[in-house]
């Protein structure tokens, strides 16, 4: 659907562009000389939101190497690693634009791209998202995994996700001031983003390999990240738990009228010990599964109940063109 918004075919918006960094060095100077090759021949004013997410390697520095030679480059410095989550929403708040571009520092999502979907957003869409259209430098399990998790969450929760769309995306200045009023602390962006709804589009790309380095994302992380968008929106797996305990409790009802049809029928038997110790290490399996289930959601709604802040910022770095650097790095 094309919603064409006349004041802004010929608008010229600030645009934000939000990255979050967590041990990044290597790719640092590709990441800026693509993204401001890119900002430059929009005949824009531009910003760029630099988000270190506590890293171990020398990221801070190179990231306040690049703000000394260009004033529209701001650095946040978080306390400690709080997760790509929580660096997002700290771009997201400190983002001014008009316009917000949100990019991975690994260079898989093509600045390239920052053009179409501003003309995009100039024809009327508020939200316009990158979808991968082919995957081929990542690892056949990531690729089935992936699938995966995107058939199952669309068919769990009630606010579908575009499927290989990541975070990559251009979001209207509504859009982000009502993703940043959301409350919660334990943030699947993703799907934040589909929950606010306005006019989305989609803009296809082939997904090149990282830059320079390695991902920080573990099969074990993936595996809680996908748990944590689940259970962020959707009952679903509470309810199968449910008929699932229905079920069994039926199964029982109907041995246990056999066992008593078979006792008057035939007289007095000893019940077998193997069986009785499969039906009891079933039900307990089953119990300790359902525990688990109720476990994550009860253990969110307790992070949710101590309403800790979803990061915290060390400090902004921003160095005005033509001022002298402080000694201590701050600005």
């Amino acid at each position: 659907m094309n919603n064409s918004t006349p004041n802004r075919e010929n608008a010229q918006p600030l645009i934000s562009v939000v990255a979050p960094f967590y041990n990044e060095e290597l790719v640092i100077d590709q990441f800026f000389q693509q993204v401001i090759g890119v900002l430059e021949t929009m005949e824009t004013e531009w910003e760029i939101v630099c988000v270190d997410d506590g890293s171990r390697d020398r990221t801070l520095d190179r990231l306040l190497a690049a703000a000394r030679m260009n004033p529209a480059i701001r650095v946040l410095q978080l306390t400690r690693n709080f997760g790509k989550e929580a660096a997002l929403t700290a771009g997201l708040e400190a983002s001014r634009g008009d316009v917000v571009v949100l990019i991975d520092a690994d260079l898989q999502d093509p600045p390239t791209l920052i053009g179409q979907m501003l003309d995009k957003w100039r024809e009327g869409f508020d939200v316009v998202y990158g979808v991968r259209q082919s995957r081929d430098h990542d690892s056949l399990a990531k690729r089935v995994t992936a699938g995966g998790f995107y058939r199952i969450f669309n068919k769990l929760a009630p606010t579908p996700l575009p499927e290989n769309a990541g975070d990559f995306r251009l979001m209207d200045r509504r859009v982000v001031d009502r993703v940043r009023a959301l409350p919660e602390r334990t943030r699947f962006m993703k799907g934040l983003f589909a929950w606010v709804g306005f006019s989305s589009t989609a803009v296809t790309y082939d997904r090149p390999g990282r830059a320079a380095g390695q991902s920080a994302w573990s099969y074990w992380k993936l595996w809680n990240f996908a748990l944590d968008g689940l259970t962020s929106f959707s009952t679903v797996p509470l309810r199968i738990w449910t008929y699932v305990g229905l079920v069994v409790s039926l199964l029982a009802f109907f041995y246990a009228s056999f066992l008593i049809l078979r006792t008057l029928v035939a007289g007095v038997d000893l019940p077998g010990y193997a069986s009785l110790m499969v039906v009891m290490l079933f039900l307990g399996g089953i119990q300790l599964i359902s525990l688990g289930v109720i476990g994550e959601y009860l253990g969110r709604v307790f992070i949710e109940v101590k309403q800790r802040p979803v990061y915290l910022v060390d400090r902004v770095y921003q160095f005005p063109a033509g001022e002298p650097v402080p000694g201590d790095g701050r600005a």
